[in-house]
């Protein structure tokens, strides 16, 4: 009987830490190679481990929310053969374990055999990929949707391999008959982990650090909306209210490159860019991500709207790659169909301005004759006082306002 102790891998791309969001096995369980182990999250992406042997897991590393750094020790595995893996070569820090400490011998005293870690369990599980022991195994995000829908994953009878929780397990058990109602008591504590930690951080760090203000204007979008369903009758695919937002950014930055620009406060600078790469929040089952439309500037709406499924539909489904959530310099925020009256959304540093699109809805208008009809919209902006004035700011949102009300002018060469 040998042991084998996986440790954190590369994950690559410059990852030196990676912390554990949830244990996909625990001490007993049989598991096959490949079979999952963990699931880690580096700064945007959830990673599963795999087991590169066979074996019983006999200890564990660390615990959910744990941040570890590349080489740590994970998980150990008792194996069949000898010599396997890293039997001699202890990992720094020690394995979790489910079972108390042997005394020390004493001198003199043969000391009895030691049983492997597995033997002490009453009865070993039945070998299953991807076991998780008691805790329903379910990836991240459908853990995040379950809590969200206010199931117990207990609760749900999970039709994945080994038993394993999906979506459609939650939305079967959300249709089935539900018991009657009983008052609850207590409370449940639930450890920040995962991208929910990186959003928190980011969003503290941003509150906290950047001055924000915010101004908020009311945009007549009528004529917009007519070009926009005009588009779409005459062309395949459907376009959104977001790239012809993002169409009228990309005029205004160039009038004012103070607001496509970074602010970084430790070298004292205002950094300008001549590209416009917008972000684009997206709300996902695993949190708030920022997918981004680089080169802006040289889209057409039709571009946009393309790339814009392919990000946000990557975001959403955990597959976009790390280069398409980075090197944003200005974002815009968008609740989609849910909408609000207004926003006033937090800056995505060091980016020092974000618009935020908000509900349209049919209001009747006066135009110095009479009420009429017209399609209207809320359009806000938070900026970073420290380099943006309010004048400044104001600016920037009447020249959007201008170009969505007059959306000739979004077609119009420099």
């Amino acid at each position: 009987m040998g042991e084998h102790i996986v440790k954190l891998p590369d994950i690559g791309e410059g990852v030196t830490e990676a912390e554990l969001t949830e244990w996909s096995v625990a001490v007993g369980d049989v598991v096959q190679e490949d079979d999952v182990l963990a699931v880690v999250m580096t700064d945007k992406a959830a990673v599963e481990i795999p087991a590169p042997v066979s074996g019983t897991v006999a200890r564990l590393g660390c615990e959910v929310g744990d941040t570890l750094a590349v080489g740590s020790a994970l998980v150990a595995l008792a194996t069949d053969g000898g010599g396997v893996g890293e039997q001699k070569s202890e990992p720094k820090g020690e394995l979790k374990s489910e079972q108390k400490s042997a005394p020390a011998p004493q001198a003199g005293k043969a000391e009895p055999p030691t049983k492997p870690a597995h033997a002490e369990q009453k009865s070993a599980p039945k070998p299953q990929p991807r076991s998780s022991g008691t805790r329903p195994a379910a990836a991240p995000w459908v853990r995040q949707r379950a809590r969200d829908m206010g199931i117990a994953l207990g609760d749900v009878t999970g039709t994945g391999p080994g038993g394993r929780i999906l979506y459609d397990d939650l939305e079967d058990h959300l249709a089935a008959p539900q018991p009657k109602a009983r008052r609850k008591t207590g409370t449940t504590d639930l450890k920040v982990t995962g991208l929910r930690r990186v959003i928190a951080v980011r969003m503290q760090t941003a509150k906290s650090e950047a001055p924000h203000f915010s101004i908020i204007e009311e945009v007549d979008v009528t004529e917009l909306e007519a070009t926009r369903k005009q588009l779409n009758d005459t062309r395949r695919g459907k376009l959104t209210v977001i790239p012809f937002v993002a169409l009228a950014i990309v005029k205004a930055v160039r009038e004012q490159p103070d607001l496509n620009a970074h602010f970084l406060p430790a070298e004292g600078i205002i950094r300008q860019h001549k590209a416009v790469h917008i972000g684009v929040a997206t709300q996902t089952d695993r949190g708030l991500m920022v997918p981004v439309l680089h080169h802006a500037e040289a889209m057409k709406p039709w571009d946009m709207a393309e790339r814009l499924r392919d990000v946000s539909s990557a975001a959403r489904d955990g597959t976009i790659a790390k280069g398409d959530l980075e090197g944003s310099t200005i974002t815009i925020s968008s609740l989609g169909s849910l909408g609000a009256i207004a926003t006033t959304p937090i800056l995505n540093l060091p980016e020092v301005a974000v618009v935020g699109v908000n509900k349209m809805a049919v209001r009747p208008m006066w135009d110095g004759r009479d009420f009429r009809p017209r399609t209207m919209m809320n359009l806000s902006g938070s900026f970073d006082h420290r380099v943006v004035d309010g004048w400044d700011a104001a600016v920037f949102i009447a020249r959007l306002k201008q170009l969505l009300e007059t959306p000739a002018l979004l077609f119009i060469g420099d």
